[in-house]
């Protein structure tokens, strides 16, 4: 079995893989978009605080700034880790870390709010705090027991994908090569997913694994944060049918801010900009938000920020988990979205390139929102 490796330890889930050696982006300065602080945003893969917070200790009073002044309403956390060596000790790591969260709401609650319905997603917004929607990145947190599924309900976790990339006993993920799509169990855990109001989120999973998930579900799904086949081709990202069959389904896919977009560099806003133009075209405007795979304060590449992600490349490449061309120099993170208010950024280039305002409240939380109502009901 593989070591077990805390997504939290990893930004929340911004650290999923790397490629080739960061290059330097310039700064660029767009015309803020108006209708931001009116908008709901809504970060489908995203945490608090950068790659040096460890969740060891409370959240630094920078984070908690940061994220007072970032505009977003709502953050898919992730919590527990991936490539677990059983199910109980992916179980009690779960429990532990949505505890740490629930403790830093408590210890914030003018900045920080539970979502757990949509009419929590829309009390965040009217009172301008960040709400933290808790997400898994694997199934082995349950795989064993289905029941499950149930206790993690309540204690607050509404999307889960069945699959990180490699194979469980729900599924395959998308660097198995067999590609043997849902097993039995994985079925049935959709099934229940359905039936307790959880997200199914896919975006690790195998090709098949998706396919079967989308017509196994009787509720939208969701490719929380992945990027566009057609673009760059990488089995971290989507194809164009799958993308067509998603919103066939009524789901929305999330576009990441993660070297996949440009295999082989560091990202900017340019490749961002480029897939979401993309998956509009094909998926259409009400299916398609974000899913940044970051953190809400800012990146500092120091030594110590180098380190840190050559230890975590290296332990990734180790457990046998890492994707296709993770280095220990490739960058997680769109340089020139370096900031706190990244979509508030990202928006107003957006506009520059001619979306409108309609168009832009979408992707930016509108969407996910039609998806949690359709789902966060039991």
């Amino acid at each position: 079995m593989t070591p077990m490796i805390s997504r939290r330890s990893m930004l929340g889930g911004s650290l999923a893989g790397a490629v080739a050696l960061a290059l330097p982006w310039p700064s660029r300065a767009a015309r803020p978009w108006s209708g931001y602080d009116a908008a709901l945003v809504i970060d489908g893969c995203a945490s608090p605080g950068n790659s040096a917070y460890d969740g060891a200790e409370p959240l630094p009073g920078d984070a908690v700034a940061d994220l007072r002044r970032s505009g977003v309403t709502c953050l898919n956390v992730t919590v527990g880790g991936v490539a677990h060596e059983s199910t109980d000790a992916a179980f009690v790591q779960a429990v532990s870390e949505i505890s740490d969260w629930e403790s830093e709401i408590d210890r914030h609650p003018e900045v920080l709010a539970r979502i757990r319905s949509v009419a929590d997603l829309d009390a965040a917004k009217r009172e301008r705090r960040t709400g933290l929607c808790y997400a898994f990145q694997d199934g082995t947190f349950f795989e064993t027991d289905l029941a499950r599924l149930e206790v993690f309900h309540r204690l607050g976790v509404r999307v889960i994908q069945p699959t990180y990339n490699r194979r469980n006993l729900l599924g395959d993920g998308c660097l198995e090569p067999d590609n043997a799509g849902l097993s039995k169990t994985g079925v049935e855990a959709i099934e229940r997913m359905n039936a307790l109001g959880i997200l199914v989120d896919l975006s690790h999973c195998g090709r098949k694994t998706a396919a079967d998930a989308l017509r196994v579900s009787k509720r939208p799904v969701v490719f929380s944060h992945t990027g566009c086949a057609a673009i760059a081709e990488h089995p971290r990202n989507r194809t164009d049918a799958e993308l067509r069959a998603l919103a066939d389904q009524g789901g929305v896919a999330g576009i990441y801010f993660m070297p996949y977009l440009r295999v082989g560099y560091q990202p900017g806003a340019d490749d961002v900009m480029r897939h979401l133009e993309h998956a509009v075209n094909v998926a259409g405007e009400d299916h398609v938000s974000i899913g940044s795979d970051g953190g809400i304060s800012p990146e500092v590449v120091d030594e110590a920020f180098k380190q840190r992600f050559a230890e975590i490349t290296r332990a990734r490449v180790e457990a046998g988990i890492a994707a296709p061309g993770e280095t220990e120099t490739g960058y997680l993170f769109a340089a020139d979205l370096n900031t706190p208010r990244r979509l508030e950024t990202l928006a107003g280039m957006l506009a520059e390139r001619g979306w409108s305002d309609a168009r832009i409240e979408k992707v930016l939380g509108l969407n996910l929102r039609r998806v949690y109502a359709a789902v966060w009901v039991a």
